[in-house]
């Protein structure tokens, strides 16, 4: 399989600067928010995206998700979406996503009447649960719209961390140890599997996102704390080994049986225990190598790992890999975020500018992955 080491496809690699004049706008459905702990931060990805879009190749439809899982099409300014002030009655129009229809679009409620607005695709750029979980992306599927980015089965495993390292580690790829527990565990069977990973351990919320409800625990009798903790974002738990070294990530463009492009590898440095929600949005207590600090064969270890857990996992559009380096140079899988953090600051976008691509560029060749099979089928 071609891959594109140095991230350089321009857009004429898609099409003619000519063509896309003469070219009908594209309307992309950006959904952002959602009934998540993430909410936030997807509010700060879908601003930066709609900053930056092309804005003489796409029409963007902005779809805002409520904390309670209100849909509306929202058309005010994009600066009240990363303040979190465009739920505002004026901005905003309930909308339904019907599955199963013969067009492709959206149906707007406006003053007690209904209109459709065709659309040509859906970008979520929704973080954790109810929206990087596969729930959003079977909805999306289901109304024959093309999806940018993972589908449901892809996402669906990667937010889970027990079956992720699951398949990883069917494949032959290290993973850290890994065992999965569950809400109404009694504390002599916790401690029963404490003492099967080792101490000191990560515990986890099975499925979540930036870090939250996760703890180091280093000592037993920490352990139904941190337990508790896991358990207030999901009924369902993992128990990790702590793994010595350092954090790499690996951004990949593209569907998973084509070309892909590779961003360049970042590396982790941390002051604290873990990377932590605080850490990853401050960098108060971490500091991002980019490129990382590895030698020409480790980087491109890391490259052929991570493309295998894309292909793996069949990821399409965009996904960062994450992965750990020990101090003896073994590679364990860590997680796919499957629409990682989106803004000028963020990881993913990072790492394809210091590839080469500007950030207008990234977010083109993203949509573009889900338009141009259609156009060619």
């Amino acid at each position: 399989m071609p891959i594109n080491k140095n991230a350089q496809p321009s857009i004429d690699s898609y099409k003619k600067e000519s063509m896309v004049m003469i070219m009908k706008k594209r309307n992309i459905a950006i959904l952002f928010g959602g009934a998540s702990p993430e909410y936030h931060v997807s509010l700060h990805s879908a601003a930066s995206v709609l900053a930056h879009l092309d804005q003489k190749r796409y029409q963007p439809l902005c779809i805002g998700i409520t904390e309670q899982g209100k849909w509306f099409l929202y058309t005010g300014p994009i600066e009240k979406i990363s303040k979190n002030q465009w739920q505002q009655p004026a901005f905003c129009k309930p909308i339904f996503i019907m599955p199963g229809t013969t067009t492709r679009s959206i149906t707007v409620q406006e003053d007690g009447q209904t209109k459709s607005i065709e659309i040509d695709a859906v970008l979520p750029l929704l973080h954790g649960q109810n929206g990087e979980d596969g729930t959003v992306q079977g909805l999306i599927e289901l109304t024959g719209i093309p999806l940018i980015g993972c589908g449901t089965l892809c996402s669906a495993l990667c937010i889970d961390k027990y079956r992720a390292h699951k398949l990883a580690s069917s494949q032959g790829i290290n993973t850290p140890k890994t065992l999965l527990i569950h809400q109404n565990i009694d504390e002599t069977t916790l401690f029963k599997a404490g003492e099967e990973i080792g101490y000191p351990l990560m515990v986890k919320p099975l499925r979540a996102g930036s870090s939250f409800g996760i703890t180091k625990v280093d000592y037993r009798r920490d352990l139904p704390r941190a337990a508790r903790l896991a358990f207030s974002y999901d009924c369902d738990a993992v128990l990790e080994s702590y793994v010595e070294g350092v954090e790499l990530g690996c951004a990949i463009m593209g569907n998973s049986k084509d070309s892909l492009t590779i961003g360049e590898i970042d590396e982790i440095e941390i002051q604290t225990t873990f990377f932590d929600y605080e850490a990853k949005y401050s960098l108060k207590d971490a500091q991002i190598h980019l490129p990382a600090r590895l030698t020409k064969e480790q980087a491109e270890k890391v490259r052929q790992t991570a493309i295998a857990l894309y292909q793996l996992f069949d990821c399409r559009g965009f996904a960062r890999v994450d992965l750990f380096l020990t101090p003896n140079g073994d590679i364990l899988f860590n997680e796919i975020n499957t629409i990682p953090g989106f803004t000028e600051k963020s990881r993913f976008p990072n790492m394809m500018m210091a590839a080469g691509l500007s950030y207008t560029d990234i977010i083109t060749q993203v949509i573009e992955t889900a338009l141009i099979p259609e156009e060619q089928s």
